[in-house]
């Protein structure tokens, strides 16, 4: 029997930023190390992040400015920062600054001296609970990260995907104010988006699907479907359902975690650097078109995404890849034939694959990379 739990206090809506001060000084805390990581330089300036000084928090700052972290990078931050040892991380930024943020909680107080410790540490889920509490504040819509308790670190060394996770590490809360996203360029608006939409697609059809999860997946779907023709357009209303449909999304596949779209799609996005929601959102379709007889309400799925059947789906993402200015095929991207089989076999991922409803082989993977090829 599957249940329903996220215990993430989550506040959404314009200027929601502004309460930062607030939300931490609620957490009691015996003191008040605050680590702050941007994403990028300038979004540290924000006034919200200016005014926790003020308020008797002692105040670290740092910028992350990589996608996609790998294991090396996540030890030089934690050597970076160990020494501070924060009582809250506040994440501000995309998927890849929440990974980052959340993972170190995890890893404060344990002696971890070099990047091959780091990975049996992860390996091993030797993690105890985390030391810090965290606080998550999307600056893109798309992740969902800030109401998950895992994290995805890269490790293309060894050509893994590697997990973070521990059930205790929800955030602590998550400030969803999508003022944050409206600089974004619509190449990753669009992106992004695309991402959380298939979270929520993933989260429906899951072999650990439950009646909650699949509430908050349709609605997410509704959301960001029925608006992203919007987003495309630029207009600034756009990013708050957007930021709305994230965290929905986020909250369905907390519970569920995904399938085969984001299984398949993590050795396109680490060989070829195809950003994941575009990767992923490829995927869509074909592994609609793969599960269908088995998706316990397929037409409230059909209704959500606002098409017919998988072929529909197809045409609609490539009609938004295509708008967004981004390639529709694998060949476009740069993959190269010869590597499908390659890709075939890392694209059965352990959590991912296995949660898909119907099984998923090396033979199935490589069908519907062809079909996308």
């Amino acid at each position: 029997m599957n249940y329903f739990y996220n215990p993430v206090r989550t506040y959404e809506g314009e200027g929601t930023i502004e309460l930062l001060s607030d939300v931490i000084n609620s957490m009691n805390l015996s003191s008040k190390r605050v680590l702050i990581i941007g994403w990028c330089e300038k979004v540290l300036e924000n006034n919200a992040f200016l005014k926790l000084s003020q308020t008797g928090c002692e105040v670290r700052s740092i910028a992350f400015t990589a996608s996609n972290p790998t294991v090396e990078q996540l030890f030089e931050v934690y050597e970076n920062t160990k020494d501070f040892a924060p009582d809250v991380v506040v994440a501000v930024g995309g998927g890849s600054i929440m990974d980052v943020g959340k993972s170190l909680c995890c890893l404060y107080g344990k002696d971890i001296d070099n990047v091959d410790m780091l990975r049996e540490v992860i390996a091993d889920k030797k993690f105890l609970g985390p030391a810090a509490k965290w606080i998550g504040i999307p600056t893109t819509a798309g992740t969902g990260s800030e109401v998950t308790c895992w994290a995805t670190i890269w490790d293309p060394q060894k050509n893994a995907k590697r997990s973070i996770e521990d059930s205790e590490n929800y955030a602590y809360a998550a400030l969803v104010d999508p003022d944050l996203a409206k600089a974004m360029p619509v190449k990753l608006a669009v992106s992004s988006a695309l991402d959380a939409a298939a979270h929520a697609v993933e989260s429906y059809w899951a072999k650990r699907t439950n009646c909650a999860s699949r509430a908050f997946a349709l609605h997410a779907i509704k959301t960001i479907m029925g608006n992203i023709d919007s987003l495309l357009k630029g207009e600034e209303k756009s990013h708050e359902f957007m930021a709305q449909g994230s965290m929905l999304a986020g909250m369905a596949f907390s519970n569920t975690r995904t399938t085969a779209c984001h299984s398949i799609s993590y050795p396109l996005t680490m060989h070829y650097n195809i950003p994941h929601g575009a990767a992923v959102s490829m995927l869509l379709a074909p592994v609609l078109k793969m599960n269908a007889e088995s998706i316990d309400g397929i037409e409230a799925l059909l209704d959500a995404l606002g098409v017919k059947d998988a072929d529909m789906l197809k045409e609609r993402i490539e009609s938004i890849l295509k708008q967004s200015g981004q390639p529709v095929s694998l060949k476009e991207w740069g993959v190269k034939e010869n590597d499908l089989d390659m890709l075939a076999k890392q694209g059965i991922t352990k959590g991912r694959a296995d949660n898909n409803p119907i099984e998923i082989t090396e033979e199935k993977v490589k069908s519907i990379l062809e079909s996308i090829y």
